[in-house]
């Protein structure tokens, strides 16, 4: 090789070796990012597959465990994200505590008027930015409080709430017009009056040390339990007759209902307590890809949106065709152009654009009073 040529290579090096020292440095959790990454897969399998209803003693039906599933395990990171920007086991208090929430507040409103631009592409799923920054506002004043009473306030809403969420679905407000788009406007499909035990849950876990193997040990253990629980009780009990009951007492994807927030809720615990395991091993290399994606979830979340939304309208001249959509067979094509553009993003150039977008937003909050 020519000097010319190792002076162009050094630089590229370096910017790897820096790139890949981010990803894996003290700054991130390479666990909760590939649990991300798993969560970003599997909406996209939900948003652009047909998958059947998950049977569990059906293998041909596996597929459906994306229903779900999937953006309760973003809930619960959002939760983790939030305890592990917030100090983890060392929670922030006095003024950083309060430059904290100030920041966090500033982030759901952005992340508020991006899903409501989303919304606007036509795009015909059920966006979850705006039930995300909603969250955000909820979690702010929980900041304070450690692992203990996080999991029991996480808990009660777990069991509580469910029940009280099929009268709000029943008021008035959400009829016409004007209620779907409120309901739109505040991603009613994810409820905050129930999703903010997921949000809560993972702030806990984040209080509780979620980089300490007792406490991998013990998600996957008690998400494990939590998964049983609910989805056995769905199994035994069926459908209730009665409508309200049939509300509650149920595990069905996106139903709110109490068996399916202690059920999925426990799946998503325990999914990434086994993602934080893995990658205490050498497999953390081989799932990089993931991981990256995972990095970046924002920035991934909303490309795959934007791609669907131009090429539906091309092609089909529609972006709200769903079943002509998916007769494209799109998923393969935008999940592997997904995990292949974070991947080189994250590694090439470092932190995902909407991300640095987003706390530089967050950053106009002095840290100082």
């Amino acid at each position: 090789m020519t000097a010319v040529g190792r002076t162009a290579v050094a630089p590229t090096r370096g910017l790897l070796k820096r790139n890949l020292d981010r990803i894996d440095g003290a700054d991130r959790v390479a666990g909760v990012d590939l649990a991300r990454g798993l969560a970003v897969v599997g909406m996209l399998a939900a948003h652009l597959l047909i998958v059947p209803i998950l049977v569990l003693g059906d293998p041909s039906t596996w597929a459906g465990v994306v229903d779900g599933r999937s953006s309760i395990l973003f809930a619960t990171l959002a939760g983790v994200s939030l305890g592990l920007a917030t100090g983890g086991r060392r929670r922030r208090t006095g003024d950083a505590l309060r430059v904290a929430r100030l920041r966090l507040l500033v982030r759901a409103a952005v992340l508020w008027i991006l899903g409501i631009a989303l919304i606007l592409t036509g795009v015909p799923v059920y966006v979850i930015l705006p039930a995300y920054a909603l969250l955000f506002v909820l979690a702010v004043p929980f900041l304070r409080l450690g692992a203990p009473v996080l999991l029991v306030v996480a808990a009660a809403s777990a069991v509580i709430l469910p029940f009280v969420q099929p009268i709000l679905d029943e008021q008035p407000v959400w009829s016409g017009r004007a209620g779907e788009t409120l309901s739109f406007a505040i991603g009613w499909h994810y409820p905050f009056t129930v999703w903010i035990a997921f949000v809560l849950a993972g702030l806990g876990i984040a209080r509780a040390g979620v980089d300490r193997l007792r406490v991998q040990l013990w998600m996957v253990g008690a998400g494990a339990a939590l998964a049983a629980v609910g989805y056995g009780a769905d199994a035994a009990l069926g459908t209730p007759a009665d409508a309200y009951a049939a509300q509650v007492w149920t595990a069905a994807p996106h139903s709110s209902g109490v068996l399916e927030v202690i059920g999925s809720g426990g799946f998503a615990i325990a999914v990434t307590g086994l993602c934080l395991l893995l990658c205490r091993t050498g497999l953390r290399v081989v799932v990089l890809p993931l991981r990256a994606t995972g990095a970046m979830p924002l920035t991934a979340y909303t490309a795959q949106l934007v791609v669907w939304a131009v090429w539906a309208a091309s092609v089909l001249g529609d972006a709200g065709d769903l079943s002509g959509f998916r007769a494209l067979d799109p998923f393969p094509v935008i999940t592997l152009a997904t995990i292949a553009g974070c991947t080189a993003w994250a590694l090439l150039i470092g932190r995902g654009p909407l991300e640095w977008v987003l706390d530089r937003v967050a950053r106009l909050v002095p840290s100082r009073g």
